[in-house]
């Protein structure tokens, strides 16, 4: 039987080629004569230069009706013919991605010969989809002033949010950024090339370190809601679809860079006294490249190909430590002439892109990109000392390949596979001193560290850890399409095979101190390997059907996830001296979910200029690496292997003078060493159970249900307004039981917070809902992992509304802005009253505080936000002078006031010191609604000379970020003091700075 399936799996594989790509959009219509009467049998055909085959064509049905699919982006003219009528042609409709045109005409009795040809505007509506998209094209996305990133430009879509909150800085220079869409999981973004998955096998999938190439992108799509069978999770996609050669040579020139100098100074008064000890400052930044496509053999075999090199250097808000690598020294001091560094450059990356048109029905595209990271070594951050960087050096690749076949005008095949793979994370620094333990300073409210750097948190002495992993992912894909004028159907199939392997490495010991004096270490086992997969099948089938004005579209999906970890081992180091082995395992036995989704527009106006759109459908969360329970069972992973206790070096040699093999409190002539916090340490017998209805079955797996009306009209010719209305809300949520506990183990408490001008009503207010385990129970663990609602409700709700306007207009200004408002509520207060003891984070990727003893606000509601954006650009005509912006305005992430407590302030509430020998508490002082971070306005602008000489074109243009020179701060330490330290800046948004950027067409 196992056999069949398997074999069943490959000839889907092999005979019902592959899923819907995203890029692939439509051209469809009505043709009537000039009576109004429907005309069947009419010739559609759809031409461009963007296809290779030159010509797509279909005819009308019954109704008259046409639908021609699989189109490529681009400018076509749509020919209708047919016998006794004049040809009507249709010239100049813009294409975009994954948009359906109507084209519809009226025909005439006339000669064969005659040919009536129609200038008209392009639909900027799309009447028969109810996904909510955006577009920018290769004009707009050469035009802005932002970096050529995925990051940037998906910074330009209101409703797109970064994992666990916060603002990103990376318009100047290109980064990664894990995204999600308002209400749903932080990690639940997508970015795709071609329509096939460029994202790494763990944490949501979705994202990776890979540099897709935007210079060049024929077009970006981005979708936020409303997607049918082939959407697996209901977060946003972007969509980068890119050139792939033509029948004639082009190239493409791009340089941008700056120098130090160009970089201006913000570091304000108000920087200054709020504590911030020197915002970065970059010294150079260069990203270059060299692009070229054309024929290999006209209308047959084309070819697109890219050469690109980048550097960039900048000085941290951090300094040297003069006593770095000194084993004597124990201290942190600032050498404020020497600030750190962070440097990476080149090496020098190709890729390439060939088209083939095999025959005249059957198309097949491959790509091939390798990227090798620059040997570097990080150099911390604002509460990272340099000393304890890593050496940052690996790569990835991308591999791609799609084939379509246009059996016949109605039957569209369609297959593609992707893989992403990397050799990435940091490695151990050459030549590491190993002598040299790793240092937290800790710096509490009751003493600051005037005697250890005054940072609160600082890390720095020596490097603590450092990883050899290994990252797979392979996906592919298969659809079959049958279209008829009023309908579209198809029939799909995904699949997926994610490796996640990983091999963490380091010292055994760290240590944390306060005020340079030791009160508490780090044990860690180290040098063991972790190996996960995770694997799926998924089948959908859909379909879109119109009538006069109105579209249904429906959908319905399965999918079968499951994970698997092949044998491993760990053990044979210093704190588990015994190796255990594991042998071949399941996670995730097989989740099976159908889920359905629905869709509704309607043509209000009748002319295509009005829609009202309607969706609703169930997503899942993603399956892959680390995310969710796929990875929960991990047989290494459930062994702790990184425990804290209590330290008081009495002899002051930094040397912890204890058993440290012995787990329990130990009390020398010496030194005092606490219990460690989890007694199942190193232990080979797993301290983390689940539930076996978690981890198969049907309908159990995490997912949400969204709902969303939009209403769209063209206002103007060019120029379209979208508003739209999106609930959202997320299902199955887990939790996890201390079965060695009860809730009578757990010790309720209060504490008043501290007189404090900052704190809400100056402070001196009571947080109650904190929690201490009885000292018997201390360190004693048997985690139980379960459904949320088998202890309370438990729930996570978000409303929004966007405004959307788009205008293209034909005098040369095009502008795309917007704005989100909405507020995710979350709560799990009924389910903390009965599970006080439960750990961990609520999501991932969420912003939401862990659950923890300590963390009383089971309540997030952090009030209704906006987030606006805006871009445009505009050439200025017969001076040929190029104008273009763009602009962010994003509300800061909710604050705390992390205030370090002693055990004695403690005890005075709580009735007998804390458990497991601590010497203090850290509490949050705020709950998600009292305090938030500053908002952050950024624009950036660009003015350019575009330069023509024969047939080549060349823009030379000075871009400002940060253009009004913003101080504004993007995280904080907020570490509390009463009447002392808090949120100190721990970055700010980049001074105003000036790239110069060359682009040349030739």
């Amino acid at each position: 039987m196992r056999g069949f399936v398997k074999a069943a799996l490959l000839a889907s594989l092999v005979l019902l080629p592959a899923a819907a790509f995203a890029q692939s959009s439509s051209i469809t219509g009505v043709v009537k004569d000039s009576s109004g009467a429907v005309l069947p049998g009419v010739t559609v055909e759809a031409s461009s230069e963007a296809l290779i085959e030159k010509v797509r064509s279909t005819v009308t049905d019954n109704a008259g009706q046409y639908r021609i699919v699989d189109l490529r982006v681009g400018k076509y003219t749509v020919t209708f013919s047919l016998t006794g009528f004049s040809t009507v042609k249709h010239e100049d409709v813009e294409l975009g991605s994954d948009f359906i045109a109507t084209v519809s005409v009226e025909m005439k009795v006339g000669a064969i010969a005659e040919t009536i040809t129609v200038t008209g505007e392009t639909p900027i509506v799309d009447v028969q989809s109810a996904k909510r998209q955006r577009t920018i094209d290769n004009d707009l996305v050469q035009a802005l002033p932002t970096a050529k990133g995925y990051a940037s430009i998906m910074l330009l879509i209101p409703s797109m949010v970064q994992s666990g909150g916060g603002i990103p800085n990376v318009q100047l220079q290109p980064g990664m950024i894990v995204f999600g869409g308002q209400g749903g999981r932080g990690n639940e973004g997508r970015v795709q090339v071609d329509g096939l998955n460029t994202g790494a096998s763990l944490n949501g999938g979705g994202v990776s370190g890979y540099r897709q190439d935007i210079e060049n992108a024929t077009e970006i799509a981005m979708s936020t809601s409303g997607g049918l069978g082939e959407n697996e999770v209901g977060g946003p996609a972007m969509n980068i679809v890119p050139q792939t050669g033509g029948n004639t040579f082009k190239q493409h020139f791009f340089f941008t860079g700056l120098n130090g100098s160009m970089q201006s100074d913000n570091f304000t008064q108000r920087l200054i006294d709020a504590g911030l000890r020197r915002p970065n400052h970059t010294n150079y930044i260069y990203d270059t490249s060299v692009s070229s496509g054309g024929p290999i053999i006209k209308d047959k075999l084309w070819f697109f190909g890219l050469l690109y090199y980048r550097g960039t250097g900048s000085d941290i808000s951090m300094f040297h430590n003069l006593n770095a690598g000194d084993v004597t020294k124990w201290t942190y001091v600032a050498n404020v002439n020497d600030p750190a560094k962070s440097d990476s450059n080149g090496p020098l990356q190709p890729n390439l892109r060939l088209t083939f048109q095999v025959s005249q029905r059957n198309r097949l595209s491959l790509f091939w990109d390798e990227q090798i990271s620059s040997d570097s070594i990080a150099q911390g951050n604002s509460t990272t000392a340099p000393e304890v960087g890593g050496w940052n050096h690996g790569f990835q690749r991308v591999q791609q390949a799609k084939w379509t076949s246009a059996t016949t005008s109605k039957l569209l095949l369609e297959a593609g596979v992707g893989t992403y793979l990397s050799n990435w994370n940091t490695r151990e620094t050459p030549g590491n001193n190993r002598a040299l333990l790793q240092v937290t300073e800790q710096c509490p409210a009751s003493t600051g560290c005037a005697n250890n750097g005054g940072i609160a948190n600082l890390v720095y002495r020596g490097q603590n850890s450092w990883n050899a992993d290994w990252i797979g992912a392979h996906t592919w894909n298969a659809a079959a399409s049958y279209v008829t004028g009023a309908n579209n159907m198809k029939f799909g199939y995904n699949g997926a095979y994610h490796v996640d392997n990983r091999a963490p490495g380091g010292q055994d010991l760290s240590y944390r101190f306060q005020n340079g004096v030791p009160n508490q270490l780090t044990e860690n086992i180290r040098y063991y390997r972790t190996l996960s997969r995770v694997k799926y099948h998924a089948f959908y089938a859909q379909d879109s059907w119109t009538h006069n004005r109105l579209t249904i579209q429906g959908a319905v999906r399965y999918d079968h996830p499951w994970s698997e970890y092949p044998e491993q081992s760990i053990g044979g180091v210093t704190f588990l001296p015994a190796v255990t082995t594991f042998p071949e395992s399941r996670g995730v036995v097989g989740y099976n979910d159908i889920t359905p989704r629905v869709g509704a527009v309607f043509d209000i106006s009748g002319n295509g200029k009005t829609a009202l759109k309607f969706n609703m459908g169930r997503y899942l969360e993603a399956a892959v690496n680390g995310n969710g329970n796929y990875s929960a069972l991990l047989p290494a992973s459930r062994v702790p292997v990184s425990v804290t206790r209590t330290w008081t070096d009495r002899n002051g040699n930094f040397t912890p003078d204890c058993d440290l093999q012995n787990p329990l409190a130990q009390s020398t002539t010496v030194d005092f060493c606490g219990q460690i916090n989890q007694l199942a340490f190193g232990r080979s017998n797993p301290t983390l159970a689940y539930d076996p209805n978690i981890m198969q079955g049907w309908g159990v797996r995490p997912g949400d249900w969204q709902v969303g009306v939009t209403l769209q009209r063209e206002v103007l010719p060019r120029v379209s307004l979208e508003v739209g209305y999106t609930r959202r809300w997320l299902q199955n949520f887990t939790v996890t039981e201390n079965r060695a506990t009860s809730v009578a183990d757990y010790t309720p408490f209060s504490i008043t917070a501290p007189l404090d001008s900052r704190l809400p009503n100056g402070g001196g207010y009571v947080i109650s809902g904190l929690y201490d385990v009885v000292q018997a129970k201390a360190g004693v663990t048997d985690n139980y992992r379960t459904y949320a609602p088998n202890y309370g409700s438990m729930y996570q709700i978000y409303n929004g509304i966007d405004v959307n306007v788009n205008a293209r207009l034909r005098n040369g200004l095009t502008v795309q802005g917007g704005t989100n408002t909405g507020q995710r509520v979350t709560d799990y207060c009924e389910i903390r009253a009965k599970l006080p003891g439960q750990t961990g984070p609520f999501s991932t990727g969420s912003e939401i505080p862990a659950f923890a003893l300590l963390n009383p606000n089971c309540h997030f509601a952090p009030g209704i936000l906006t987030r606006g954006t805006a871009a445009g650009s505009y050439t200025v005509p017969r001076i040929d002078v190029l104008l273009s912006a763009a602009f962010q305005s994003s509300p800061g992430g909710p604050l705390s006031a992390n205030y370090v407590m002693t055990a004695a302030q403690v005890a005075q509430t709580l009735g007998r010191v804390p458990s497991g020998n601590v010497t203090n508490l850290t509490i949050n002082l705020l709950d998600s609604s009292q305090a938030r971070g500053e908002r952050v306005n950024q624009l950036d602008f660009r003015i350019g000379k575009i330069l023509r000489f024969g047939g080549q074109r060349a823009v030379i243009s000075a871009d400002l970020f940060n253009a009004l020179n913003s101080d504004a701060i993007l995280t904080y330490n907020q570490s509390f003091t009463p009447s002392g330290a808090w949120l100190v800046p721990t970055s700010v948004l980049t001074a105003r700075t000036t790239k110069i950027t060359v682009q040349w067409d030739f």
